[in-house]
């Protein structure tokens, strides 16, 4: 969106005359100023008092529900249900009735503070910004509803903000003086975006022999230190992804904050906008193009509220009496550990670790703060690492479905700016920060697919990203911090296309282990030889298949299940925040240490210095976070024993497998195989200066054709990797000699 943060916009008003508009609305502006009154004198008669306290402090006012400083926040719905004239009045006319209820507030805590005072002595007091909110919605409920109807009207928007500008200065006061007369004039600026028309012809000089104006065209100039000004910044807000519809890009729409509510969003925060739908001219960079100028405007948002939505939801979840007794009825069930793996991904055969994976991705474990102000994340991230065709991206489809907030994305098209942040630089020439997949998954879940097609330098952007949550931005002159609280579920394939059991863990999975241990969950997943099993599999998705034609009851079933399955999400994410008991992590203590003895079993099994997989004290939390997860599904404060044997059991046929996946093979040499690897090892060192570059297939083809096994071309290639001798590049199409 070039130039959202564009704000020097000039136009003259030819709207028709106010007292035109009171005859159609039925509501004077006197009347309008006394019901805004009355509304607040009672709303609000507590919270204009000034206590002896607050003063001998050099406070305004007292800081209570409503009123903080010089804000004053109104529920849009009290204003409704007061008076009809009224409602309909600030509903279709929010220009001209809201600056009527600031000056109504401005004035009744002026009398409230007046009159606390019992003398005469003016109180000085500043004005109160009001603040509309809304519990309910009305109005157009998304960008995409907003059509030309809704124009000057109010309206209230969620989203989510990708970019912020610079707080910039904007005159709503500008004092003019004529050059030849010195004839001065203060004129108003429209607020938002819209600036003032400042007139040509000067009307205070004497007049000339001809009956002109002595003074002549455009004589007029600013005067900025007599000028009044206020704080302004430009936002954009896009649609939340799941309100997109399906091959439909995000829409956004630019919003204009002033006074109070400059700096407190962040690219990334889910928000709630009420405001006015306004438009504005805006040029492009040819000047000489002005077809169309006028009829033509660009619309934007005039914000008079904006509400940060609440933490670990996207919006605030409300649920019935009887939606949560049939929540805990269904929690108590001895069996629902069990139930709830069963409801993900019905369509998938099989692969019950794997959606028992996927469960506890979306519940989630808790987050903590610890006494030092540091957070420890609660969100579970889960790699699926295998064979084609073995339903992967079915479950990361499910997931980015499921989950209240997600964002799904493949690695071959997704860079280190499009999942994390990039500063970019708009028309103007001026930098603005916008946040990635990952910013705007906030509290969600992120499904990467393709995750091994990314470049490296792109995964290690994600980083910190997955354990810190957080998003460090140093570029252009902008410093920052950004949250990222979102699971990852991430799908890729070993680098031959499917997995091969002849080959170590460390040849199958080529990612880095920097990477490797910020999943709390790695499976490996093959697509196993079988008669018995491939027949299910047929007979499953030719069910499915045949099922997608016709409409049944049992789908009907199948869709009150999914709805039930999504509300039962919301509402133990809302609920309950387990941690661990003491007893279980005494009991994990041992095990931990147990399943780093394993971790170095296998790696001196293969040879190598350390496991493929690392095991350490991330896999550890892992292992905590399952646990609270399985006590969240169950609706339990306290994660017990049970939970972490179940947890411990989850992580071992998963993580715990992959690291000891394709070791057997590594010790399976003989004698005269070592020998004959060693020699090939050296006919590659022969064939590949120090420095140079060869491609990979063609080194492979001479040594066939010298008669060496192209198994043991293909080991003695990973180990001078593993050394640091070799190094493949340009996506292990090359082969770099390093040392």
């Amino acid at each position: 969106m070039a130039g959202f943060d564009e704000g020097q916009v000039f136009y003259n008003d030819f709207g028709q005359a106010f007292e035109d508009f009171e005859q159609q609305q039925g509501i004077t502006r006197g009347q309008a100023r006394l019901y805004f009154e009355d509304l607040l004198r009672r709303k609000t008669k507590d919270f204009f008092q000034i206590s002896q306290e607050d003063r001998n402090r050099g406070l305004d006012a007292t800081v209570g529900e409503g009123i903080v400083g010089d804000q004053l926040k109104v529920d849009v719905a009290d204003i409704l249900s007061y008076n009809d004239d009224l409602a309909k009045y600030v509903e279709e006319n929010p220009s001209e009735s809201l600056p009527l209820l600031e000056e109504a507030a401005s004035n009744l805590r002026r009398k409230q503070a007046h009159n606390q005072d019992g003398d005469d002595a003016e109180v000085d007091l500043a004005d109160l910004q009001v603040l509309l909110y809304s519990s309910r919605q009305f109005g157009p409920s998304s960008i995409r509803e907003l059509t030309s109807e809704h124009v000057s009207r109010l309206v209230r928007i969620p989203g989510i903000v990708t970019a912020a500008a610079k707080p910039k200065h904007k005159a709503t006061h500008v004092t003019i003086i004529c050059q030849k007369c010195k004839n001065t004039k203060v004129i108003a600026c429209k607020p938002g975006l819209g600036g003032a028309s400042i007139p040509r012809y000067c009307d205070g000089g004497a007049e000339n022999e001809f009956g002109a104006n002595q003074c002549g065209t455009d004589s007029f100039v600013i005067l900025p230190h007599k000028s009044k000004f206020s704080d302004l910044q430009t936002l954009k807000l896009q649609e939340r992804p799941e309100d997109v519809p399906t091959g439909e890009l995000p829409r956004s729409i630019l919003l204009a904050v002033d006074r109070c509510m400059v700096g407190t969003i962040a690219p990334g925060t889910r928000v709630t906008a009420v405001g006015i739908y306004s438009t504005v001219q805006q040029g492009g960079k040819d000047k000489r193009d002005t077809s169309g100028a006028v009829a033509i405007q660009v619309p934007y948002l005039r914000v008079v509220g904006i509400e940060e939505e609440v933490e670990g939801a996207h919006s605030t979840p409300t649920f019935t009496a009887q939606e949560e007794a049939e929540f805990r009825e269904f929690a108590a069930r001895p069996n629902v550990l069990d139930l709830i793996p069963k409801r993900i991904a019905p369509q998938i055969f099989g692969s019950e670790r794997i959606k028992e994976a996927v469960a506890c991705l979306l519940f989630g474990g808790s987050r903590k703060q610890l006494p030092d102000g540091t957070w420890r994340r609660g969100d579970i991230n889960v790699l699926l690492l295998g064979d084609p065709s073995t339903a992967k991206s079915q479950f990361l489809k499910f997931a980015s479905k499921t989950a209240p907030i997600a964002v799904y994305t493949s690695g071959k098209g997704s860079s280190a700016a499009g999942l994390t942040a990039s500063v970019v630089r708009d028309n103007h020439g001026e930098f603005y920060l916008e946040g990635g997949a990952m910013v705007l998954a906030d509290n969600g879940v992120v499904c990467i697919d393709e995750f091994d097609k990314m470049r490296p330098e792109d995964r290690v952007a994600i980083h910190e990203a997955m354990e810190q949550q957080t998003i460090s931005i140093a570029k252009a002159g902008i410093t920052t911090m950004l949250k990222s609280r979102t699971s990852v579920l991430a799908a890729a394939n070993p680098p031959s296309g499917r997995y091969d059991d002849m080959k170590s863990a460390g040849e199958n999975i080529e990612l880095q282990t920097t990477i490797l241990s910020r999943f709390d969950l790695i499976f490996i997943v093959k697509d196993e030889r079988n008669a018995d099993r491939d027949r299910e599999i047929a007979k499953h998705v030719l069910e499915v298949h045949r099922a997608a034609t016709q409409r049944n009851e049992g789908q009907e079933d199948e869709e009150r299940e999914e709805a039930f399955f999504k509300r039962y999400l919301e509402f133990c994410r809302a609920k309950v925040s387990p941690r661990l008991s003491q007893p279980a992590a005494d009991s994990l203590v041992s095990q931990y240490v147990e399943l780093r003895e394993q971790g170095r079993a296998a790696a001196r099994q293969n040879e190598s210095d350390a496991p493929v997989v690392p095991i350490t004290v991330r896999q550890l939390e892992a292992v905590v976070r399952i646990a609270e997860s399985f006590a969240r599904m169950q609706l339990q404060p306290v994660a017990t024993e049970a939970h972490v044997r179940r947890a411990l059991d989850l992580f071992t046929v998963s993580t715990m497998d992959a690291v000891k996946s394709g070791v057997m093979e590594a010790v399976a040499f003989t004698e005269e195989q070592r020998a004959e690897l060693h020699a090939v090892e050296a006919q590659i060192k022969r064939r590949i200066a120090i420095g140079s570059t060869v491609s990979e297939r063609k080194l492979k083809d001479e040594l066939v054709r010298c008669g060496m096994s192209e198994m043991l071309i293909g080991r003695a290639l990973h180990y001078l990797t593993q050394q640091g001798d070799l190094d493949f590049v340009r996506g292990r199409k090359m082969v770099h000699r390093v040392r």
